[in-house]
Order: structure tokens, then C-alpha cells, then sequence
């Protein structure tokens, strides 16, 4: 299936939240994941279904100080 992922366009057989970020080699901890405008929760990666054409948004925190 085809998703927009932060912009760019990405060709992938995950079928949720959890396994694209298993895909894409990023693990879940501090990530936000945002799908067509609506904040996944992090309790909802592995069940939260991905469809054809969704845009998708990965924030990744970074601490400093």
C-alpha cells in the first residue's frame, strides 16, 4: 500500500501504526504518530489500521538542555 510519510511517499505492507515503525526502524518510545490529522496513542500502534493514501506524520522527541 501506498502512504505519505512525513512528506515523502512510502510503498510498505505494515498494516498498522506499530509495524510501520518496526519497518522504518523506529521504535516507539518517544515518538507522537499523527494519521490524517488524528493523534494515534501510543496504547493504540498495534491495533490502529493503516489504509491506502493515508498521510502520516512521525514527531520524534529530542531531549537537552
Amino acid at each position: 500500500m501506498r502512504l505519505q510519510v512525513n512528506g515523502d511517499m512510502l510503498e510498505t505492507e505494515a498494516k498498522t501504526v506499530a509495524e510501520l515503525l518496526s519497518e522504518l526502524g523506529i521504535t516507539s518510545g518517544m515518538v507522537a504518530v499523527e494519521v490524517d490529522l488524528n493523534i494515534v496513542k501510543k496504547k493504540d500502534y498495534a491495533v490502529y489500521a493503516l489504509k491506502e493514501g493515508d498521510v502520516i506524520e512521525i514527531v520524534n522527541f529530542v531531549g537537552g538542555g
